[in-house]
């Protein structure tokens, strides 16, 4: 038994398909089939059920991966308080970022840490605020960028930026004759919004209090910003950006964004980890990072704007 083989059972637990868990693990399919059959055989149980998909744990198989998280968890921590010792930016950074922060944000900052530290390797995986959360308790990621605080006395927080919301308008919309979005104009009827679940989308609902939005089927079923965004652009309805998402429109797209009146809705975007997480001076180089690639003016919380 090695510490490659749980942390392959590890990665196929999490993703519940050998090929993505291959890819996470940066190595073949075959080779990763192959190491996980040999675990099998050494401790003559099956771990997996391979005959349905999505592939799922074996009663047993749970048992074994409960423990190779305890057992990777304790041998990564001594790995992480030598290079916190030595203040060192090499090894493996697991950060989940929230899908409606994560397109806006990361280019900002992320190729030119890379390029900065080329011995980090940094894993990002997009997830909602439940799932960053789940996966910080159970040990899958190191840090997470989330939309809110928590109230989690495992977890430890601290504010990147605040960031507001805009409305983007199409023009057949009598919301684009406006100059300003009061949350009363809003109406469910031709609103594009995020699933449920989304921190984005029920901040929004709860601001604008519509408590019973009649959301487009299609619109629920696509779940995806950008595509309401392009939705929005072909002349059908309205729907909510992030204030780092202008930044990245065309001179025409920006034609369609709207600010809410005032007092603005704004989010309050942290990055989280565990309490016992000993790579602060890993963290202290992303927050530095992270704040220095947003505008000033968002690093603080503006008069006229309305915390959610």
């Amino acid at each position: 038994m090695t510490i490659q083989q749980l942390e392959y059972i590890l990665a196929i637990d999490q993703f519940r398909h050998f090929a993505r868990a291959a890819e996470y693990c940066r190595v073949t399919q075959p080779t990763l089939s192959a190491m996980v059959q040999k675990l099998e055989e050494e401790l003559d149980v099956k771990l997996f059920d391979r005959t349905v998909q999505p592939v799922c744990p074996t009663a047993i198989g749970e048992k074994v991966i409960a423990q190779a998280r305890i057992i990777l968890g304790e041998t990564a921590l001594v790995k992480e308080i030598i290079c916190e010792e030595k203040q060192s930016m090499t090894g493996t950074f697991r950060l989940a970022v929230l899908p409606t922060i994560a397109p806006y944000l990361l280019p900002r900052f992320f190729p030119q840490l890379m390029e900065e530290y080329p011995e980090l390797d940094i894993r990002i995986t997009e997830m909602k605020t439940h799932e960053i959360q789940q996966a910080l308790h159970s040990g899958d990621i190191d840090a997470g960028i989330i939309a809110s605080l928590l109230d989690d006395r495992m977890l430890s927080e601290d504010t990147l930026f605040y960031e507001q919301f805009y409305g983007y308008v199409s023009r057949k919309d009598p919301l684009f004759k406006h100059e300003v979005i009061r949350s009363s104009d809003v109406t469910g009827e031709r609103l594009w919004l995020l699933d449920e679940g989304h921190c984005f989308r029920d901040q929004l609902v709860r601001f604008c209090q519509m408590e019973a939005v009649k959301v487009s089927q299609m619109a629920y079923h696509l779940g995806s910003m950008e595509t309401f965004m392009r939705m929005v652009e072909s002349g059908k309805g309205v729907t909510f950006i992030p204030e780092l998402a202008v930044s990245q429109l065309t001179e025409v797209q920006r034609e369609l964004v709207r600010p809410f009146a005032i007092p603005r809705p704004t989010r309050q975007v942290v990055l989280i980890t565990n309490k016992d997480f000993v790579r602060h001076t890993l963290l202290q180089v992303l927050k530095e990072r992270v704040q220095a690639s947003v505008p000033k003016e968002m690093m603080s919380l503006q008069p006229v704007q309305y915390l959610l």
